[in-house]
């Protein structure tokens, strides 16, 4: 790790630390009976899962099942007032199950988004050993990550809006990681076109937790060809470069002349395929970006805007880092709503911790200890230009 790195870093960790150490006190919402529909969404291993619907007066429509926390579908409207779902996803638990759905299409991923190298980190002197599932490394929480469980789901109301809280218990020793850890994640949608999701989590024992949302969006809507079109912002100097196996290298590199800088409104086709070695690397884009103002949830993190439709999405979040992907390994073989998921036909933005963290101790820290209590929120906010 470069010297002149150390200083921003070290205000990072003072930063992303207070959002982990946050209490618990205040940011529950008061919950009051609220109507949020409910209906069957199919079985997994003979039990069934279901589907929660929240809508607001605008007409937006948000689904939500209790397999994997999983968000199906966003209705959104574009500029002639016309609602289209803009995530991928399907229209029943199946889709989710299938063989071919290795996309991790909506799904809360943990227990540790992104990718641990050689699915090794020691923690307070003890080394702990993640099941490999992505080439050397592993990848969204291991074999069988919270994305591939049913979790507990009441309906909630707030001063924000309608809500689901889904609960869900990782026991001690879940695909390698240590500590019993409770976790509950709340989608709520606001007056305002804000789909706002609120993680906390607690720990019996030391542990490491990065959760965050794998909603793949194409504001053109669910099946269209293409994402390349969009025009993406992410306020974001920096970055973490890549090895050839998408681990973080340790270093934190400017943006800046490299196609890697969308601090400006760019075309996310426009530079794509440049022969740049981050780019090879990743087949596209699939990089953590560094955001400016980690912490704070008044500072926009990354924009959409989709000129064919005139819907636009702004990402607001807590974390210190946001994973931009778009859809490169998404090959058109599997089926949903709106028709088939074709190469580079949506992008992620993953509001997270960074990639590999125990491994690097210059990033914000993943580590939670008994006591404590993580919480983040990230809300994607529509609108039409």
């Amino acid at each position: 790790m470069e010297e002149r790195h150390r200083p921003m870093n070290s205000l990072l960790k003072t930063a992303c630390n207070s959002v982990l150490l946050m209490p618990l006190a205040g940011l529950l919402y008061a919950q009051a009976a609220h109507s949020v529909p409910k209906q069957p969404f199919g079985k997994v291993d003979g039990e069934t899962v279901y589907l929660y619907t929240l809508k607001n007066a605008s007409g937006m429509e948000v689904t939500i099942t209790n397999y994997g926390g999983t968000l199906t579908s966003v209705k959104a409207p574009d500029r002639q007032k016309k609602f289209d779902d803009v995530v991928l996803g399907f229209d029943n638990v199946d889709g989710y199950t299938q063989k071919l759905n290795t996309a991790y299409f909506g799904a809360i991923i943990g227990r540790y988004g992104n990718r641990i190298a050689n699915g090794t980190f020691t923690l307070d002197g003890h080394t702990y050993h993640i099941p490999i599932n992505d080439g050397p490394n592993a990848l969204h929480g291991g074999t069988k990550g919270f994305n591939a469980h049913i979790w507990e789901a009441k309906e909630v109301s707030s001063e924000y809006g309608p809500g689901v809280e889904l609960h869900y218990v990782s026991p001690d020793g879940q695909e390698g990681f240590p500590g019993t850890l409770n976790v509950t994640v709340r989608y709520s949608l606001g007056a305002k076109n804000e789909l706002r999701i609120d993680y906390t989590a607690t720990t019996d024992k030391d542990t490491v937790l990065n959760l965050t949302n794998h909603s793949y969006f194409n504001l053109s809507g669910a099946g269209s060809a293409t994402a390349l079109n969009h025009l993406v912002t992410l306020v974001a100097d920096k970055f973490t470069p890549i090895n050839s196996t998408l681990i973080p290298t340790g270093a934190i590199q400017n943006v800046a002349g490299t196609p890697l800088d969308f601090r400006k409104a760019t075309r996310v086709g426009e530079r794509i395929n440049d022969k740049y070695q981050q780019l090879i690397y990743a087949k596209g884009y699939d990089h953590n970006f560094v955001l400016n103002s980690p912490g704070n949830l008044n500072a926009m993190a990354a924009k959409v805007e989709d000129p064919a439709s005139g819907r636009v999405m702004e990402v607001f979040t807590t974390q210190p880092g946001i994973q931009f992907y778009t859809g490169n390994f998404l090959d058109g073989k599997i089926h949903g709503i709106g028709g088939a998921y074709r190469y580079r036909s949506a992008l992620c933005f993953e509001t997270q911790h960074f990639p590999d963290s125990p491994n690097h101790p210059n990033f914000p820290s993943t580590v939670l200890r008994p006591g404590q209590t993580f919480h983040s929120t990230t809300i994607y906010r529509f609108s039409t230009e």
